[in-house]
């Protein structure tokens, strides 16, 4: 995995706007990294009635988020520790979401489905998933080519998974966001 700022590479609130968070919304990062780039600013848009998960599979990662969700005040803030490769394994309810962000998360796994069928599972009908992956092009950060995961492919197999393809989109200079509903 490459070491890279996300909050430089990637414009969060423009990001976070494309899937209309809001107020009193459940959302999971699923796959958080261990500075929940992602995970603060969501949990300022669903509000003090919100709730997001910030899930990952290290635990000190977890552990970073819940120190600083505490002394920040984050009290929507839960950290969950899951290995998303597994179908059930994460401690969320199913069809409980109204969003899931999958955010440079697939290019690390040889699950891919496996992962994205846990993702749909926790998702309300009706909700949005916002996958965001290295474009398959050649920069300057990043995971190789070969580990990078093809937008048409995920645009192919969302049917399959009982999603449908809202909108794309450029999340930055190296990377794609798709944003799938679910039926």
């Amino acid at each position: 995995m490459s070491k890279y700022n996300e909050s430089v590479i990637f414009d969060i609130n423009f990001i976070l706007n494309r899937i209309s968070l809001g107020e009193g919304q459940r959302v999971a990062e699923l796959g958080c990294g261990n500075f929940g780039y992602f995970v603060f600013p969501a949990a300022r848009l669903v509000g003090t009635h919100g709730r997001i998960f910030a899930v990952d599979i290290l635990k000190n990662t977890l552990e970073d988020i819940k120190k600083r969700a505490l002394q920040d005040n984050f009290q929507q803030i839960e950290t969950i520790w899951s290995n998303l490769e597994i179908y059930k394994g994460t401690k969320i309810d199913s069809a409980s979401l109204d969003r899931a962000l999958l955010i440079n998360i697939l290019h690390q796994s040889e699950k891919k489905a496996e992962i994205l069928r846990e993702a749909v599972r926790l998702l309300k009908p009706g909700s949005r998933l916002l996958v965001i992956e290295w474009k398959n092009t050649a920069n300057p950060l990043g995971p190789k080519i070969e580990k990078r995961v093809s937008k048409e492919l995920l645009k192919e197999a969302a049917p399959k998974l009982g999603l449908s393809l809202e909108s794309e989109f450029e999340a930055g200079p190296y990377h794609y966001g798709l944003i799938f509903y679910k039926l």
